[in-house]
């Protein structure tokens, strides 16, 4: 009985802190949920209801207990292409067996293929996805439509500048008025915003702003349209619900989707790792979980759905410590959404534009390409960047399989012998790791795991002397799980030739 008072007692305050992280994720996951629905194209209702699935299904069985799932930014650009060539009913069924094809990727325990994706492709892939949202939600600030297409978009941005008008004030102006109060807001707030509000989001503070302008001035803006019932949001599936995909089109739509919401998914919960100290992500039950999402989410008819480092990040700062964080802020949005859709029928399309410019724009992370190219040479710089201008020019496709094949020249140095050796020694207070040949993106997954099963609590030493090379994706990984050990107080030592370790304490970003 004693054992039982105690182990409630310590269980009070961590389920006291993932409460409140839980509220602080609801408030920063309800207007992206809106606001990536509208980029994607579709009802805002479907991104609500995919961020209800990310936390109350997929916080469940997740492998990522910190990670919070939803619909992302980086698959706005293609559901907003499929949704305008196929429509809306083929969203379903392409969800259905992407997530399909995600929940046997991760029972096959291929989590850790997706870890090896080289960072240059995945880096320069979200950058182009971050300007098609720019480009595309610039035109939701004039109270109008994307267009199809990037480049078609970026062409008509000019002649939306040169429409406006200072001496006659129509909804064009007013909406782009409401879209700048937004963001200048957003950066306002967290730039100088109060130590004792940290947590408190940006965007809704933004959203809340604009939309208290909207209500009291009466403008007449386009608002955002949410039905009455969440339920009756929801599309059931019919007797011919897989019956698009006969068409090999939306085929490989649903292989293109998996793969990225997977990468996605599993770069996020790595980066949620060195977040914080607790349970390692297990990423074959975090790509099983996904699957379980999506799948759900096609027989919702509703977005697509990654882990989301945003939210993630949210919910590591506010304190959360265990999976209950992740699931209760889906229950608030579920909660919200029933009980209050006439408060969110006030938000003004231009706020939520507003946001998501704000959120592509981060997307593209100049600095990074910079880093590629101080610490690795060009190579990795240029594959960046091809991919971010094919992605942006072309489509997401091309741009990724342009990128991964560009990043196969990192193997001509190491062409004389790709294979990785990795020896290991436990003894009772140090653990010793020695690497033989060469450490590229092909041997990641069992390097990562060596690295990542060592136990806890105990000096580790790492011998590269016999390491003949190392690419750029594997030497990130090592430096981040060096980080990660170092951070807790685990002393690492390395040995090894100078130019590999210099190269490792430069490496990361």
């Amino acid at each position: 009985m004693i054992a039982k008072l105690k182990g409630q007692a310590s269980g009070s305050p961590t389920l006291a802190r993932d409460f409140t992280a839980s509220i602080v994720v609801f408030l920063v996951a309800m207007p992206l949920c809106m606001g990536i629905a509208i980029a994607s194209g579709v009802p805002p209702e479907k991104g609500l209801i995919t961020g209800i699935i990310g936390g109350i299904v997929v916080g469940l069985f997740a492998g990522s207990p910190l990670q919070v799932s939803g619909p992302a930014a980086g698959l706005a650009v293609i559901v907003f292409e499929l949704v305008q060539q196929h429509g809306l009913s083929a969203l379903g069924p392409i969800l259905f067996l992407a997530g399909a094809l995600q929940f046997v990727a991760g029972t096959l325990r291929m989590g850790g293929f997706f870890r090896s994706i080289s960072p240059a492709v995945v880096h320069g892939m979200l950058a182009g996805i971050g300007a098609l949202i720019v480009v595309g939600q610039f035109h939701i600030l004039f109270d109008s439509r994307p267009l199809s297409s990037g480049l078609d978009n970026l062409a008509a941005m000019p002649g939306r500048v040169l429409g406006l008008s200072p001496f006659a004030w129509r909804s064009t102006e007013i909406a782009l008025l409401i879209g700048l109060v937004t963001i200048g807001t957003m950066l306002a707030w967290e730039k100088w915003r109060p130590a004792s509000l940290r947590l408190v989001p940006g965007a809704l503070i933004g959203v809340t702003l604009a939309t208290a302008i909207a209500y009291f001035s009466g403008l007449e803006i386009a608002r955002i349209d949410v039905p009455s019932s969440i339920i009756g949001a929801i599309d059931t599936p019919d007797g011919g619900f897989l019956a698009p995909l006969a068409s090999p089109a939306l085929l490989m739509s649903a292989l293109v989707i998996a793969f990225i919401a997977s990468a996605e998914t599993l770069l996020s919960a790595a980066a949620v790792d060195r977040m914080h100290d607790g349970v390692r992500t297990d990423y074959n039950k975090e790509l099983r979980a996904q699957g379980i999402g999506n799948l759900l989410c096609g027989l919702a008819g509703a977005l697509p759905m990654t882990g989301v480092i945003v939210r993630s990040s949210a919910n590591v700062q506010a304190g959360a410590k265990t999976r209950l964080s992740t699931i209760l802020h889906g229950a608030w949005i579920l909660g919200f959404v029933a009980l209050l859709p006439w408060l969110l029928r006030e938000v003004p399309m231009a706020a939520l534009g507003g946001i998501l410019v704000v959120t592509g724009w981060r997307l593209v992370s100049v600095a990074h390409v910079k880093h590629l190219f101080e610490n690795y040479g060009l190579l990795p710089a240029a594959t960046w960047a091809a991919t971010f201008v094919l992605v942006v020019a072309t489509d997401l496709l091309t741009g990724v399989l342009v990128g991964l094949a560009l990043s196969l020249l990192e193997l001509i140095p190491h062409r004389k012998s790709l294979r990785l050796t990795v020896e290991e020694d436990h003894a009772d207070e140090e653990s010793k790791v020695r690497l033989h040949g060469s450490a590229t993106f092909v041997s990641l997954a069992r390097l990562s795991e060596t690295l990542d099963r060592i136990p806890a609590g105990r000096a580790v030493h790492l011998d590269l002397h016999r390491l003949n090379g190392i690419d750029h994706t594997a030497a990130e990984t090592v430096r981040e799980w060096l980080a990660r050990r170092r951070k807790t107080g685990q002393p690492v030592a390395l040995a090894g030739p100078d130019p590999m370790l210099r190269r490792l304490a430069a490496a990361g970003h």
